[in-house]
């Protein structure tokens, strides 16, 4: 008996192994690092032989570096403090370990095969399989590197930074469903849940909205067409998202959303005082995101310029706009003015600004920002009772419904005459345009439709493989002792 458990020990470590190994054979037989996948990298174009290739700004590294990292901040500690103060304290390391564990996962699972599903050629919908294990971003031989595109001509980045930088993304967009199903969810599940889900929702999703062959791909008028065709089907249509209100937050809250309905309400739920333990950690997490989503938005811009300038104004006042419209509003409504709904207007101000960061003027931050604030009080209010779902933590009320605002609202003040920088419509002549309020508004819609569809489809899918598989909840013995000890034999406090 002992031998025989020591040999699965032992066989499943050399599995391990094996697995982390996979990319030194993955990069056994690879050619040399070139710049190719689209919409990650910038297409490499014929130039007379006399004219050197662009290299990248250390500006924009450094600035991407930074960007990369900030939003990292966003998830550990970040969102892993703002949850973990909203929960009650039994539940409070279970909800660190979720997050902390979910982002790792991401990451990796996002280095194996995510980026390449998600900004590689493939078709609409799919990328391609050009850079499993991140195979081609580095010739250690040459000591070449592969080049990503930005949104200028001649301005590459290089890929690796790029591959990072959605990275985090992808990792943070995860985490933020954990919080429509937490103090009743198995660990087991979540991990089961989450690789599913990414591969099928995230991954074609963020492929659909951002995926497009770079602006030095459009050589002449003559390949526009040809250069569009091979762009995700919301880029095609021209749908604006600036950061990621369609690819992170609608696409997570509906999966929160999914999730709370099937696994279902918390043992005393509507019984039972179920108050957040600790504001002190939810005030410090909210304001880490705030910080952090600098990062997020005005690193969207891929490079340290006028656009990353808008983005970063634009996200500081929306924010700061919708911390007082929540304020006041639950002020008025509820008589008393919270901590909670402070940060809670914070994050519906940064989740809304998000898809229009880059993509609105001045005047677009004040209205989206102000809306925010109201509209998200009511989500996780009156729309929640109309629901009748225990979403724990309100993912769907604030990241849901501020991504559907934010993203229908770009499309409005996106116009110059609104104030809002407009968009190119040519990429050859890199010439900024605008098709008109309704007609961008419509695009909009349709990207919203798409992400909420999709997502929600494929997470009751991932939901229940998981359920059949390992089962969604604890037991409610497990529930009334609480996570942290039930999970993970541990206590987030020793009194």
């Amino acid at each position: 008996m002992f031998m025989s458990i020591n040999l699965k020990k032992l066989l499943g470590a050399f599995g391990v192994v094996l697995l982390l190994m996979s990319p030194l054979f993955a990069f056994g037989d690879e050619k040399p690092a070139t710049a190719t996948p689209a919409a990650a990298t910038a297409a490499a174009t014929a130039a007379p032989a006399a004219a050197p290739a662009p290299t990248p700004n250390k500006g924009d590294v450094s600035w991407m570096l930074t960007s990369t990292a900030l939003v990292l901040m966003m998830s550990v500690p970040a969102l892993a403090l703002f949850y973990g103060g909203m929960v009650r304290s039994k539940n409070a390391l279970s909800v660190l370990m979720q997050v902390f564990v979910v982002f790792s996962l991401i990451t990796v699972v996002w280095c194996v095969y995510g980026y390449s599903l998600a900004f590689t050629e493939g078709n609409a919908y799919f990328g391609g399989f050009d850079r499993l294990f991140l195979k081609g971003t580095f010739d250690s031989m040459k000591g070449e590197f592969a080049m990503a595109a930005t949104f200028s001509k001649a301005t590459p980045l290089p890929e690796l930074v790029f591959v990072a930088f959605q990275a985090t993304f992808a990792a943070i967009t995860c985490a933020l469903i954990l919080g429509a199903f937490v103090e009743r969810v198995k660990f087991s599940a979540v991990l089961i849940f989450m690789v599913l889900w990414f591969t099928f929702a995230y991954a074609p999703i963020a492929h659909m909205v951002w995926f497009w062959p770079g602006p030095d791909a459009y050589t002449a008028a003559n390949v526009v067409d040809a250069m569009n065709a091979k762009a995700g089907l919301a880029w095609q249509w021209g749908a604006l998202d600036f950061a990621g209100g369609t690819v992170v937050h609608i696409n997570a809250g509906m999966a929160g959303l999914v999730g709370a309905y099937l696994i279902g309400k918390r043992t005393g739920f509507g019984k039972e005082h179920m108050a957040p333990h600790n504001l002190t950690l939810t005030m410090i997490g909210a304001s880490l995101l705030w910080v952090g989503w600098f990062g997020f938005n005005a690193g969207s811009a891929l490079e340290a310029n006028n656009s990353a300038a808008l983005a970063f104004m634009n996200t500081f006042l929306a924010t700061a706009c919708a911390v007082l419209s929540w304020t006041f509003g639950e002020w008025f409504f509820k008589s008393k003015p919270s901590m909670l709904g402070a940060a809670s207007g914070a994050v519906a101000g940064l989740v809304a600004i998000t898809p229009a960061a880059g993509n609105v003027g001045i005047p677009g931050a004040f209205v989206i920002g102000t809306a925010a604030g109201l509209v998200c009080l009511w989500g996780v209010n009156q729309l929640k009772r109309w629901l009748k779902a225990d979403d724990s933590l309100d993912v769907f009320g604030v990241h849901a419904v501020g991504g559907i605002l934010g993203a229908l609202l770009t499309g409005v003040f996106n116009s110059p005459d609104l104030g809002g920088p407009g968009f190119y419509n040519n990429w050859f002549e890199m010439k900024q345009g605008f098709g008109g309020i309704g007609a961008q508004f419509l695009i909009q819609a349709k990207a919203v439709g798409l992400t909420i569809v999709w997502s929600g489809t494929v997470a009751a899918i991932a939901y229940k493989i998981a359920d059949w598989t390992v089962g969604l909840r604890v037991t409610p013995d497990e529930e009334r002792e609480g996570l942290d000890t039930a999970s993970h034999g541990e206590s987030a406090y020793r009194l």
